[in-house]
């Protein structure tokens, strides 16, 4: 494989916070990627709800097979771009560890919830916690002692931060850009969500097919082409072809755009990247549209669905009442957090204790723990 002069030699890593011998058939981002799969927090992925709840069906995505879903698309990417794969592979596996219960819902009710106390939930920022904090799997240091790239991965994948607001994040050279393998984990996200929630919503009889082809020319000009090849083909084969179709363009574009932009700017070496005013990685002008349009679909006419929202609320008021609780009764708390709460604020604690959760285990603990009619209301 010929490697491009921008992508991340782990030779070159800046290494890891506690200093750890080499391993002898494995590179260190090969190490991080093991040791996210190995975690705690990544097998709680599979309880994880990504948009639809087993009411519908016991095939639909959850944030784990999700999470499986970008980390095969972006090895794909990088591949293709010369990058390195390890590094793509093992943020990919780490970007959504962060995600509370109940996914974006769940975080917004957590961040509203911080705010009161003049803080916020950010899940970049909770998993950099995570695999620094919480992750407790050895002798010799805390957390999953993973290389710096991989945790400035963790925090900048997807958005900018500054060290005037974040001064805890300074060491993470917040003025410059990611690395082009942590760029690229936005948009292979983005790839793979829109794609699987537009099947999971047509298998769950919830996605208008018309609507879709003639809001989204994205997807109506390829069912078109389809359908026209295969008269008389079953609806959802057509739709699958569809979909893979759609999927295929919006890597190859990836692909070949972010190549343009890398030659465009004459980035001939990580440090050039850093050092770019503009993230490299990205969609083409007309992919970018395309991609638009059909997340606004997605929005306007799945995620905002009564009965997608009528779970959505159950959860998340399940999620506000239990935050209460443990505010007023940390006691109910396993011990360590007890413990945890007699060094840093009792609101930080319990939000961090709630983050880690299942939405199962949430809902259980809310039917446990307080008056039957509320765990009545939390109920799916």
């Amino acid at each position: 494989m010929v490697t491009a002069s921008f992508a991340m030699d782990v030779r070159h890593t800046r290494g890891r916070r506690f200093p750890e011998a080499a391993h002898p058939y494995r590179n260190e981002y090969a190490r991080d990627r093991d040791r996210v799969v190995h975690s705690r927090a990544f097998r709680r992925l599979e309880a994880k709800t990504q948009v639809f709840t087993t009411r519908f069906s016991d095939h639909f995505r959850n944030r784990l097979t999700h999470t499986l879903e970008v980390a095969q698309i972006a090895r794909t990417v990088a591949h293709a771009l010369g990058l390195n794969e390890d590094l793509a592979e093992a943020l990919a596996l780490v970007h959504d560890i962060g995600h509370p219960p109940f996914g974006h819902a769940g975080e917004k009710k957590l961040d509203e919830r911080m705010r009161v106390h003049g803080e916020r939930f950010d899940h970049n920022l909770h998993a950099l916690r995570i695999v620094e904090k919480f992750e407790q799997r050895y002798l010799d240091f805390p957390g999953l002692n993973l290389t710096y790239e991989v945790r400035e991965g963790i925090i900048k994948h997807s958005r900018g931060y500054t060290a005037a607001e974040f001064p805890e994040l300074a060491e993470y050279l917040l003025e410059r850009r990611p690395t082009l393998e942590a760029q690229l984990i936005d948009y292979v996200d983005e790839i793979a969500y829109n794609t699987a929630d537009l099947d999971d919503g047509f298998e769950a009889h919830l996605v208008d097919v018309a609507e879709l082809r003639e809001q989204v020319p994205l997807v109506g000009t390829r069912y078109a082409e389809i359908e026209r090849g295969h008269p008389g083909g079953r609806p959802k084969l057509i739709f699958n072809e569809t979909l893979k179709q759609v999927l295929n363009y919006l890597v190859t574009d990836l692909i070949e755009n972010t190549r343009r932009k890398v030659a465009a700017a004459g980035a001939d070496s990580v440090e050039d990247v850093r050092r770019h005013p503009m993230r490299l990685a990205g969609f083409s002008k007309v992919a970018a549209e395309q991609n638009a349009a059909l997340k606004k679909f997605l929005f306007s006419r799945l995620y905002s669905l009564q009965v997608i929202d009528e779970d959505r609320e159950r959860s998340v008021l399940a999620l506000d009442e239990l935050f209460q609780f443990y505010l007023e009764h940390p006691e109910a708390m396993p011990e360590s957090y007890g413990e945890q709460a007699k060094v840093e604020p009792l609101y930080r604690v319990v939000c961090d204790y709630i983050a880690g959760m299942t939405d199962q285990y949430l809902l259980r603990m809310h039917a446990e723990q307080l008056r039957p009619e509320g765990a009545g209301k939390a109920a799916t």
